[in-house]
């Protein structure tokens, strides 16, 4: 079992952060079919499917009914969102009840002073309520070095309206199931870069893998444009994909600290582990 499936819901964003690489792939959204498909095709796989690769997930005409419909296989739903939506979008998104619903707060960390406190609070009050209805919520930081002393803003509207805060191995308990996450900005794995380090262990087809929106499926979640193609999951068997000999290649690789592929040579991320 791996410990969780990225699935693209969507690869088209409503911001251009200055942390994010980006995609040059065509803009599209899954259908609903293709999405019952793809469930279909990893169940057994994994417990935990992340709307999340590229993209703004709450952008999703039918992010509602994909929630449901991946609760009804009997997955548990984790969201990824810049938060931006969450004013018109957050009440259906609570009544959806996913498992998990993380809100990159980095992603307004070059925004004006005001719309910047508008935003946060607007997000920590959703994740309050998200909370009390048993929805494991998380506000991400992970943009030390690059945040302006806006981090210690967050933190501390944060205190004000909830005190002195518990720490925990990643940053803050905030309340029950309500935390703030801290985190280093990272380089994207590019591959018109220098190398960074041939020593690298990472994660990926070990603990995760991810389908993108057009059924690409990729080794991680930091593959942006696609570029380990496996195979894809609307034409392939998903065990031949898994267990092909680029597959097996790279989890041979990553056990040796010798990644096979030239992108992981130039993941910022996988120098962490």
């Amino acid at each position: 079992m791996y410990k969780k499936v990225y699935v693209e819901i969507t690869n088209v964003c409503n911001k251009a952060c200055s942390f994010c690489k980006g995609t040059k792939r065509p803009p599209k959204f899954m259908s609903e079919d293709e999405f019952s498909f793809v469930l279909d095709k990893i169940k057994g796989k994994t417990e935990y499917v992340y709307f999340h690769l590229m993209g703004e997930p709450l952008l999703h005409p039918q992010i509602e009914k994909f929630i449901s419909l991946a609760k009804q296989k009997g997955f548990k739903p984790a969201i990824t969102t810049n938060g931006s939506l969450l004013a018109e979008k957050g009440e259906a998104l609570i009544f959806a009840k996913p498992y998990k619903i993380s809100v990159s707060l980095h992603s307004f960390e070059g925004e004006e002073t005001g719309e910047f406190f508008y935003y946060v609070n607007n997000c920590i009050s959703f994740c309050e309520k998200a909370s009390k209805n048993g929805i494991l919520t998380v506000l991400r930081l992970w943009n030390k070095g690059f945040d302006s002393g806006k981090n210690e803003t967050v933190l501390r509207l944060i205190e004000e309206k909830f005190g002195e805060l518990e720490m925990v191995s990643k940053g803050f308990k905030i309340a029950d199931k309500f935390y703030l996450e801290f985190g280093e900005r990272f380089s994207w794995p590019d591959i018109n870069i220098k190398e960074i380090t041939n020593n690298i262990y990472c994660y990926a087809l070990k603990d995760q893998f991810g389908v993108l929106v057009d059924g690409t499926v990729v080794p991680c979640c930091l593959d942006s444009d696609g570029i380990i193609n496996l195979g894809n999951i609307f034409t392939q068997n998903i065990e031949d994909i898994l267990s092909s000999k680029r597959a097996e290649d790279m989890r041979c690789g990553f056990s040796q600290r010798k990644p096979s592929e030239e992108l992981c040579k130039k993941c910022g991320f996988a120098t962490r582990f």
